[in-house]
């Protein structure tokens, strides 16, 4: 069942989400989306959200709150409260979600990550500034969007600021290893846009309009 919206005061009407998400494909066909957040309207906070070979969407979240504001902003078939802890290191990425488990090697920066450090940080976390690149992301990044409508009437933009290739995953789902990793093919549904093709980590500002 889909949680409802989050009984939660709202005192600004734009929340930020500050953190990195990093996505990966696996060869048994399971593509997986890693949201860190140490700053969020929530605190430190990390979610998981997974779309099966078969397209069962699936969101692992660490309290019934944010499953609730997730879920009202995304789309979900199952929405699962569990422990979510990933925890960050400068070449390494560990996840343990609820029946998931997945260790990220990272790569050193990308032409995309260097070409986006330089601009400045107040800039590329404006909503303006992802509405002006979002033509030039969709051509380079086919499937990729920096804005567009979330769940519940609300607008979202993503701001990156920072990108690295993923160089391997090691991942199992209850248990079971997920194969070796592999592009995030076909794309993610969650939302208005997916995930770069080839897997990644992106550093990001995550602006919801409520």
């Amino acid at each position: 069942m889909i949680p409802r919206h989050p009984r939660r005061p709202v005192t600004d009407s734009r929340w930020r989400f500050d953190g990195e998400i990093a996505a990966f494909g696996t060869t048994s066909g399971h593509r997986v989306v890693v949201g860190r957040w140490p700053v969020s309207p929530f605190g430190p906070v990390s979610d998981v959200m997974i779309e099966t070979p078969d397209g069962m969407r699936l969101l692992i979240a660490p309290s019934d709150e944010v499953a609730r504001f997730v879920a009202s902003t995304y789309r979900f078939d199952s929405v699962e409260v569990a422990p979510v802890e990933v925890i960050r290191r400068p070449e390494r990425v560990a996840v343990v979600a609820g029946p998931l488990r997945a260790d990220l090697i990272v790569g050193p920066r990308s032409w995309l990550g260097l070409f986006l450090r330089t601009v400045p940080r107040p800039v590329a976390v404006a909503p303006a500034w992802a509405a002006l690149v979002d033509p030039l992301v969709r051509a380079v990044l086919p499937g990729v969007r920096t804005r567009g409508s979330a769940g519940a009437g609300r607008r979202e933009w993503y701001g990156a600021w920072d990108h690295h290739p993923l160089v391997s995953v090691s991942a199992s789902w209850q248990g079971a290893d997920l194969g070796a990793m592999a592009e995030v093919r076909p794309p993610v549904r969650f939302g208005f846009g997916s995930t770069p093709r080839r897997p990644s980590i992106v550093r990001l500002t995550t602006t919801v309009q409520l």
